[in-house]
């Protein structure tokens, strides 16, 4: 009997431990491209649902678009932590993708969006998230801690740098190597990135504060 009520004690316990969850900021609600996606399937998970309790009454929107913003994939889904879709787009060109979990009773409102890209890594290539897809709270903002723009972060041969001060820049390589660096003036600097191969590259920058900021490239 002893063994019978501490049994009931611990199992007490685990649903009170599972049902007592804490307030998961969106930024931590990331989504993931499944490792298995093929040219003309993708298929993501959302880590959002996991977090967001109660789970049947979590909505996430996902809306796909092209670049001429014709939709590719539009679903509401309930309860549910993936999603997948077939299309036609080819490789050598890119998809806007964007998800809103909503949950009413948890007061939770979670919008995320980015751009998807095939990245051809080794012989297979796989669709991988542009900008590293960083979730917010619907309504907020992003904090830009540098007055800095970098356009096309999708690009062939360059890349430009517009910044109002003057920076330190950094570019790394998408296992940590600097192959990269020089002395950033306040004005628009083309940065020649021909020499480099197809893949993803960080680019750092930094003033004399001491404030980073790091944005990622794509060389196609």
């Amino acid at each position: 009997m002893k063994k019978f009520l501490l049994t009931l004690f611990i199992v007490a316990g685990l649903t009170q431990t599972t049902n007592a969850q804490p307030d998961i900021p969106c930024e931590q609600k990331t989504w993931v491209v499944n490792v298995g996606s093929i040219e003309d399937h993708i298929d993501i998970y959302h880590s959002g649902h996991y977090l967001t309790n109660p789970r049947e009454e979590n909505a996430i929107t996902w809306i796909v678009t092209d670049n001429q913003g014709v939709v590719i994939a539009q679903e509401t889904l309930i309860d549910e932590d993936r999603f997948d879709f077939y299309h036609d787009i080819p490789t050598t060109q890119t998809m806007n993708i964007s998800a809103e979990l909503i949950n009413e009773t948890a007061e939770v409102a979670c919008f995320v969006e980015d751009v998807l890209f095939w990245d051809p890594i080794n012989s297979s290539g796989r669709w991988e998230f542009l900008y590293g897809n960083n979730p917010t709270t619907l309504g907020g903002q992003e904090n830009q801690p540098l007055d800095i723009t970098i356009k096309p972060t999708l690009i062939d041969g360059y890349f430009e740098l517009i910044s109002l001060e003057s920076l330190n820049m950094t570019v790394y390589d998408k296992r940590g190597r600097s192959v990269k660096k020089r002395k950033i003036a306040a004005q628009t600097t083309r940065i020649s990135m021909a020499d480099m191969p197809s893949g993803i590259y960080f680019v750092q920058l930094s003033n004399d504060q001491n404030i980073f900021q790091t944005i990622k490239v794509v060389k196609k």
